[in-house]
């Protein structure tokens, strides 16, 4: 039995990839996708909209999710904090689960979707690719066997149309060398160095974002000790694998009444 699939964000960039991927996979079953009201194409079949994902699909462009008929089983959401916490409201009214992929998330907004889990099943990470996910423990178990000997410096990369700094993906790779460590990443973390700010501070972890062109997302975690340093990276090719973890993370969700839930235990490695 296929799940029966909603989009939000539509026609930007990962909606638009993960509508393509689902499109294509039995195991879903897209009934309806989001878009601002305001969106000249509203109301559309997605196959106008989205000639890409093709004709097959006959789902519709909606404004609002408890418009979409039959019901979703899952919401993938990879919008702006805004739309995420109004989608989340709607999802709570309709008892549809939801997929989040969406950072720059206060944590403020974050409790909300903790209370909102309570009632709906959610999976929420900041990055769900494959490979990723399994660099956040990779991270964390070199982070354990160097300790905070080994001075660590995160840097990654994104497009120029990124709007928050550090990512999502850059600040779950600190908390990795923070569990680590047993610290409180917000007291122990900088960002970026200017002028003359004076030695490193030993057991910080150091942020640094860079923004420029199409770069779909690179992440560097360095441990530089006495004599050697050691890199650990993840580049994304492409928004592929993002939405393919995305899909996964929908499947996982099917039939779960509730909770909040990560990549790690969609992809099985919590715990190990």
């Amino acid at each position: 039995m296929s799940v029966k699939l909603a989009v939000s964000g539509a026609t930007g960039r990962m909606g638009h990839t993960i509508l393509e991927l689902a499109a294509k996979d039995p195991q879903f079953d897209i009934v309806g996708a989001l878009e601002n009201a305001t969106h000249p194409m509203m109301g559309k079949a997605l196959a106008e909209v989205l000639p890409s994902i093709g004709s097959k699909v006959k789902a519709k462009l909606f404004p609002v999710l408890p418009e979409i008929s039959p019901k979703p089983d899952v919401l993938i959401d990879f919008t702006q904090p805004q739309g995420t916490l109004g989608y989340l409201k709607e999802a709570q009214f309709s008892g549809i689960g939801m997929v989040i992929g969406t950072t720059g998330l206060t944590e403020a907004d974050k409790k909300e979707v903790t209370e909102a889990s309570k009632k709906i099943p959610i999976v929420m990470a900041t990055n769900m690719s494959v490979g990723m996910n399994l660099l956040f423990a990779l991270v964390e178990e070199a982070a354990a066997k160097l300790g905070p000997a080994y001075d660590v410096e995160i840097v990654e990369a994104h497009h120029n149309l990124k709007k928050d700094a550090p990512s999502g993906s850059a600040l779950s790779l600190g908390e990795s060398v923070a569990r680590a460590w047993n610290v409180d990443l917000a007291k122990v973390s900088t960002h970026g160095r200017v002028g003359t700010p004076g030695a490193r501070i030993k057991g910080t972890i150091g942020f640094h974002a860079l923004r420029g062109g199409d770069i779909v997302g690179d992440h560097t975690v360095l441990y530089a000790g006495p004599g050697e340093q050691l890199e650990l990276t993840h580049r994304a090719h492409s928004r592929e694998s993002f939405a393919q973890g995305a899909l996964k993370a929908a499947l996982f969700l099917a039939g779960k009444k509730n909770g909040l839930y990560n990549m790690q235990d969609v992809l099985g490695l919590r715990g190990k």
